[in-house]
């Protein structure tokens, strides 16, 4: 019998398929509201996983509305009582369950300095979602597993629709409308990346690798698998592993590289090929045919992805890694140690 955290990946397609087909007007809705606003900023509050979406928000609505966007500091509103100044800004909190505390206090804060607040949340009656200008209601049923896999995606999701509607961009909206047949094509690469996972085997280290759009995807998958294979894994920005870490790459070092073709494939095959000349365990996620045919271990994206939905469907097979290594070391992925569904923090 699968597990709750695998058979909830496989829904992931049909569940992409109801968002996009159920969701899209009530997500233009708002996107023609936030249009009336004279916005100067937006303000990303989230926690864990949903960080990971918050990463995502922050690139697609800086690249396709060239508004300026910032990570929330939750302390600075639960411990300090130093919130800055949000006038005239839109403040997103992102939020599975909607009842982190600490979110919810930057959006009450936001509240009542008047600014306009949107949450994205699986629930309808959260505190999150009830005290929000508006709301992004994702209703991809009850996630049990601890580790979220379609509650992710759905965000990133929602943040997709909501960039394409708000840009009034049609090529975006009718990208959408492909995403659960890529979704799919992810998910049908699972003797792929089961064969990845037993390359990595016993390491209890590995080092992941993403840019721009993608840098969320190396830190969405290796958080999931901190989470359920307990193997210590870093997740860097090609750029920022320039400035030091890479000095830790030595033979056999376990390195994943987030690699869709798009704006950063020159900076990622120049990558492949350096930490290629110190003989690490290389294994790219990639649609790039370069990388296909150089690199050793190589996990397939769809050919005509678009790079702007690609940590959507990059996931997937993350999430499928997790699952397949957490496995292969007897471990329980349903019950990973110290953790719960929900998590509060102040």
């Amino acid at each position: 019998m699968p597990s709750l955290f695998e058979s909830e990946i496989s829904q992931q397609p049909a569940e992409l398929q109801r968002l996009v087909d159920q969701k899209f007007a009530s997500v233009a809705e708002i996107a023609a509201r936030l249009q009336t606003e004279a916005l100067r900023f937006v303000v990303i509050a989230a926690r864990g996983t949903s960080d990971n979406a918050a990463r995502y928000a922050k690139y697609m609505i800086s690249a396709f509305k060239r508004l300026p966007v910032g990570l929330a500091m939750p302390s600075l509103y639960t411990l300090y009582d130093q919130p800055p100044d949000m006038r005239d800004c839109l403040v997103i909190g992102i939020s599975q369950s909607g009842q982190g505390t600490d979110v919810v206090a930057v959006l009450e804060e936001a509240r009542r300095q008047g600014a306009i607040t949107l949450a994205i949340t699986n629930d309808a009656a959260s505190p999150m979602a009830q005290m929000s200008n508006h709301a992004i209601l994702l209703d991809v049923g009850v996630e049990r597993s601890v580790a979220a896999s379609k509650t992710y995606t759905a965000q990133l999701t929602a943040v997709a629709m909501l960039v394409a509607s708000w840009s009034g961009r049609d090529d975006l909206k009718q990208d959408l409308h492909r995403l659960p047949g890529l979704a799919q094509f992810a998910l049908d690469q699972a003797p792929a990346v089961q064969q990845a996972a037993q390359r990595i085997g016993d390491s209890d280290r590995l080092v992941l690798i993403g840019r721009g759009y993608n840098y969320c995807t190396a830190l969405e998958i290796g958080l999931k698998i901190k989470e359920l294979s307990y193997i210590n894994s870093q997740s860097y920005s090609s750029a920022d592993f320039r400035h030091g870490p890479i000095a830790v790459l030595e033979p056999g070092f376990p390195l994943l590289a987030v690699a869709p073709l798009g704006k950063t494939t020159p900076d990622m095959r120049s990558l492949a090929a350096d930490v290629s000349q110190l003989q690490v365990d290389l294994t790219a996620l990639t649609n790039d045919p370069e990388l296909l045919q150089g690199v050793p271990s190589t996990i397939r994206l769809p050919d005509d992805l678009p790079e702007w939905l690609s940590p959507i469907v990059g996931a997937i097979p993350g999430q499928l890694m997790a699952l397949h290594l957490a496995q292969a070391r007897g471990l329980d992925v349903d019950h990973p140690r110290l953790l719960r569904k929900v998590t509060l923090t102040f």
